[in-house]
């Protein structure tokens, strides 16, 4: 419920993935999202290893940009991470998977739940302390040094390892980017939460910093920046930019394949309202 909750929130943020429908079977629940086949940020990233910072800082401010969506809303959103970003069409960021956003966390609230992905854990999360919403520009940092670099600030195979380094290594930023980009990752990647770019005016911290001062941010969020790269995808059913692993998986009782769309159908008939609320459509007139 609360991943619906917060996707039917989304609709009005052009980085983030919008929620058309949502239903539920005997057995599933279901939503109907954007499409979206530009690939993921992972898949680009592995493919091309580091990105040069004109292209990551584009990205960084889209991220950034829905992030504080997110956060005007008092959802913090606690996984973000390249496979979590995707590239639409045009080559723009969409940010997807809300399964683990936390609602109703105003400027000042904490919640202690222990969650996200491990590359991207913030110390005070390892602690197991009370986090905010600077959980989420931590982990921003820890992307956009991924972007730069290649790899998440602190990895290691060994996820113990890498624990500690996220706890006590100090950061360590090689050379080949700008003064400004090392700036905002040491603000970022402050081990200290309330001593962390954001901790005190949120986005806009985050919005001013002199990295980001070439974007235009009422541009940005129109979409006027041509995004540094395009996909080219030829239509809905170019998928070159997806893993073969993934576009290679069965899809079972799909909702447009026959026998298994008149098993569904009825399903969804059965179920009827088994999560009250879940169940979502948008009014007759706005859908087109």
């Amino acid at each position: 419920m609360s991943e619906r909750n917060v996707l039917l929130k989304n609709v009005k943020h052009p980085f983030l993935v919008g929620l058309h429908f949502s239903f539920q079977t005997a057995d599933k629940l279901y939503f109907v999202l954007d499409y979206i086949n530009g690939g993921e940020l992972f898949y680009h990233l592995q493919r091309e290893r580091c990105f040069l910072e004109p292209r990551a800082r584009f990205y960084a401010a889209e991220i950034a940009s829905a992030l504080g969506y997110l956060h005007s809303l008092n959802i913090v959103y606690r996984d973000l991470k390249p496979e979590n970003i995707l590239l639409d069409s045009q080559g723009h960021i969409v940010l997807t998977d809300f399964g683990l956003c936390k609602e109703n966390i105003e400027h000042n609230s904490t919640t202690s739940t222990f969650c996200g992905t491990p590359e991207y854990l913030a110390p005070e999360v390892l602690h197991k302390q009370p986090y905010d919403r600077t959980v989420d520009w931590w982990c921003l940092g820890a992307v956009l040094y991924e972007m730069l670099y290649g790899l998440p600030p602190f990895y290691s195979r060994n996820t113990a390892e890498m624990y500690d380094n996220i706890l006590n290594k100090p950061l360590q930023l090689k050379p080949n980017i700008t003064n400004s980009a090392r700036h905002l990752l040491e603000g970022l990647l402050q081990k200290d939460r309330t001593k962390r770019l954001g901790a005190k005016d949120d986005f806009m911290e985050i919005k001013s910093h002199v990295f980001f001062s070439l974007i235009n941010w009422d541009d940005l969020i129109n979409k006027k920046i041509t995004p540094p790269f395009n996909p080219n995808v030829s239509g809905p059913n170019d998928l070159r930019h997806f893993d073969p692993e993934f576009t290679e998986e069965p899809v079972p009782n799909s909702i447009g394949k026959s026998p298994d769309s008149v098993l569904v159908t009825a399903s969804v008939k059965e179920a009827a309202e088994a999560f009250l609320g879940f169940s979502y459509a948008p009014p007759t007139d706005s859908f087109l």
